[in-house]
């Protein structure tokens, strides 16, 4: 992909227009690129509800943006844990009660690299039971308002879906015999992006095409994320990288999420990032997708795989 369909820079937020009377529901977004996201969108007007984990890191990260932005700015925060299916389900239930309206969910939280196999509390591997069933789980309840607003969802995904074993290793889930931080977080996030194509596979047969529904990566940007969950030595690792100009800033990670959230005629079939060397940073726009994210019998096996282990059906 040489030519980039938003010019040479690529797209920036300079693109987007006053968002008055718009809600964001927007997960991890106490660091990172989720923090950016969340502030960019309030900067245009914007209503913003953040899913977090941490109610305190909540309410000091809304301090700082007030301090930031102001305090007329529409923000609020929703305690919800991917970890725990009964918490996005709780989460699920007051967003419902409370936020009328979604135009987009924002599927930015993530954990990455956890060094040892660990377990949620409903028996799921941490980094599938986080980044793939917790937001299958959060898009399926929410699906029903975003559909009543026309809204979208948003998957953050990461180039690391090409890494590992590019399949989803359906007979050992939980990575029993061979566990290693890596493969599993790639399989963590293809499992996250392929049902993101499953399900615009589902709307469109369900003639649902007024719900737009998007993957995209952030390239590899200076956030929290490795640093929270991965081992000492990636760790130490990964802060050196940092340090390089092979790595981003936060806020330009921030972008593609964005661009999948607002802009108007976006080719849905698509996975868009960063579009420079290895799609670590460069102009965002569309990336190259390998074929075997889009495995129609593999999407279609673990969407079913997926509604089981949450025990919840998607109802078109």
């Amino acid at each position: 992909m040489n030519s980039n369909q938003f010019g040479k820079q690529g797209w920036t937020p300079n693109r987007i227009e006053n968002l008055n009377g718009k809600t964001y529901l927007v997960t991890g977004t106490t660091s990172g690129t989720g923090f950016e996201a969340a502030k960019i969108l309030l900067s245009k007007g914007a209503k913003v509800v953040m899913l977090n984990r941490n109610q305190k890191k909540s309410a000091d990260t809304i301090s700082t943006l007030k301090q930031t932005l102001g305090n007329n700015i529409d923000v609020s925060a929703i305690q919800m844990d991917l970890a725990e299916q009964a918490s996005v389900k709780r989460a699920a239930d007051e967003i419902l009660k409370t936020v009328t309206q979604i135009d987009a969910l924002i599927l930015n939280a993530a954990i990455a690299q956890v060094p040892k196999q660990t377990l949620t509390v409903d028996g799921f591997e941490s980094q599938l039971g986080v980044n793939h069933y917790g937001n299958f789980l959060l898009q399926g309840l929410l699906y029903p308002r975003i559909e009543e607003s026309n809204g979208r969802i948003v998957t953050v995904g990461s180039m690391g879906y090409n890494l590992g074993i590019k399949s989803i290793q359906f007979d050992d889930m939980n990575w029993d015999k061979n566990y290693s931080p890596n493969s599993v977080y790639s399989q963590s996030k293809l499992a996250q992006i392929m049902c993101l194509y499953e399900l615009q596979n589902r709307l469109k047969e369900a003639g649902k095409t007024h719900v737009k529904v998007y993957a995209c990566h952030p390239g590899a940007s200076r956030t929290s994320l490795i640093r929270t969950s991965g081992s000492l030595m990636t760790r130490f690792v990964w802060q050196l990288i940092k340090l390089s100009p092979m790595v981003q800033s936060a806020e330009k990670g921030a972008y593609p999420e964005l661009m999948c959230a607002l802009e108007p005629d976006l080719d849905q079939s698509g996975f868009y990032g960063p579009t420079g060397r290895n799609y670590w940073t460069g102009p965002v726009g569309e990336c190259k997708l390998e074929p075997h994210a889009k495995d129609k019998p593999v999407m279609e096996r673990l969407w079913k795989v997926s509604e089981e282990a949450t025990g919840f059906k998607w109802n078109f």
